[in-house]
């Protein structure tokens, strides 16, 4: 248990928690960033980066860096832990990690998603063996050979170019007969020479014995199967919000994004969210910032008036 109680915590160091954090230890409050893993979030997995400002071209990690390094300039503290649950004590705001409680005027979640997974044989089994969902982690472990890509938006075309550095061959899997990603991004694919794309076609089975060795393809059009030799599959199909940890406080939809408005306040006064685990987010690194901002703004309002005005918070 810490003695100390933040003006904030920031659950989650992607783009716009780090931004957050930035606002808010510049404006003097107590700042605390929790993050189970590495910051940046999905920016760790993003080999290319050219559409945040003043970085014509820069990768994932690096601008994680950089903003990591940003926001701990102002005096925001820094701890990596995983967050199980949240409990609300009158003004205060408990956060459970697995490592020990930590207390909070107010809190900015911002855990981001993670990958979805196609739920078929072989999925887990070959985890971490051929099957993966990061190349710019994994890429480098298939220099000259055959790989599938399964996906049909920004995170699959993208990274299937990717994978043409290292791969001898990239072979896409969409489901539909058409792209949604950005045609900017689904033109560099096509023009790629080793990349070969299969349209309405999806991922039954993956096999092999000690690695991936072939995928049981099917098309969805005909049903018709075949087996289909590849040395590893990443997916790309989508993504899932990381909010378990505050199922209990009814601030998600069905499927567990956050609810907000549009200052990223939630239904709970002093819990804001921002970023992709937004219910509706633009999910784009600037827009993510942009939330960061927003967010950190109200909690500085919310906190300033809670010392001020003690348990009267309509106004807030």
């Amino acid at each position: 248990m810490k003695d100390v109680i933040y003006d904030v915590i920031i659950i989650g160091a992607g783009p716009g928690g780090m931004t957050a954090a930035i606002y808010t230890s510049r404006a003097n409050l107590k700042t605390l960033i929790l993050e189970r893993g590495v910051p940046g979030g999905q920016l760790q997995n993003t080999a290319e980066i050219e559409n945040f400002p003043s970085y014509s071209h820069i990768s994932g990690p690096e601008l994680a860096q950089n903003i990591f390094e940003h926001s701990l300039k102002f005096g925001a503290e820094y701890e990596q832990a995983n967050v199980k649950s949240i409990a609300i004590e009158g003004d205060i705001k408990a956060v459970y990690t697995e490592s020990g409680v930590y207390k909070s005027r107010s809190i900015i979640i911002s855990t981001g998603t993670k990958y979805k997974k196609l739920n078929i044989p072989g999925e887990e089994e070959f985890s971490g063996r051929g099957v993966s969902w990061c190349a710019v982690c994994d890429g480098a472990f298939f220099k000259d050979k055959e790989l599938v890509v399964v996906g049909g938006g920004d995170s699959a075309v993208e990274e299937s170019v990717f994978l043409t550095r290292f791969a001898k061959k990239v072979t896409v899997l969409h489901r539909r007969d058409q792209f949604r990603a950005q045609p900017i991004l689904i033109d560099r694919m096509l023009k790629n020479e080793k990349i070969e794309v299969m349209y309405n076609t999806i991922v039954n089975e993956i096999r092999g014995e000690n690695k991936v060795s072939t995928v049981l393809l099917e098309n969805v059009k005909t049903g018709e199967t075949k087996e289909f030799q590849a040395d590893g599959i990443f997916e790309y199909i989508g993504m899932d919000p990381v909010s378990e940890f505050v199922k209990t406080l009814k601030i998600t939809d069905e499927e567990g994004w956050i609810i907000t408005d549009n200052r990223m306040k939630t239904a709970i006064k002093g819990i804001f969210a921002v970023g992709d685990i937004r219910k509706n987010a633009v999910r784009q690194v600037v827009a993510a910032t942009g939330d960061g901002c927003i967010a950190a703004l109200e909690a500085q309002y919310y906190v300033e008036n809670l010392q001020e005005k003690g348990n009267d918070l309509s106004y807030v």
